[in-house]
């Protein structure tokens, strides 16, 4: 069985915390499909959001990881595309939440807010966290 693909994708804030998060993501197992940016050069974050975004419409990644300086304008311009929800998370709490009752397919992290260890307990718990359903269906369902 294939490993599983998460993209993830940064603007120049988030480029260091982006490769540390990927790192994680391949030593778990994981197929990591980096969308950029390469470097820490200034860049447009709602350009990285949009090729995150392509890349779980068209099937190349099944969920994914945004990184910015604070994670908000990232996530703002992910979820203009109606099959993204994406969840800025300063901590566990907030990313075991997101999967359970939002069913978040997207991480989004302030790479200036939170540490690189909080940004993988995030990580290791978005990815371990199934969605509850239940209640929360309708309510997903009307986002998508």
């Amino acid at each position: 069985m294939p490993a599983e693909t998460i993209a993830i994708a940064a603007d120049h804030a988030g480029f260091e915390l982006k490769e540390s998060l990927k790192a994680a993501l391949e030593a778990r197992g994981l197929t990591a499909l980096d969308l950029g940016t390469a470097s820490k050069d200034s860049v447009d974050y709602p350009d990285f959001a949009d090729r995150l975004a392509g890349a779980l419409k068209d099937g190349r990644a099944t969920r994914g990881v945004l990184v910015c300086g604070t994670g908000i304008g990232i996530a703002i311009a992910a979820n203009r595309h109606r099959h993204v929800r994406a969840a800025v998370c300063h901590d566990a709490t907030s990313a075991r939440l997101s999967r359970l009752h939002n069913n978040a397919n997207v991480l989004a992290l302030g790479a200036r807010l939170v540490g690189p260890e909080v940004a993988k307990d995030c990580l290791e718990i978005f990815l371990a966290t199934a969605f509850e359903g239940g209640r929360h269906e309708r309510r997903v369902a009307k986002m998508s």
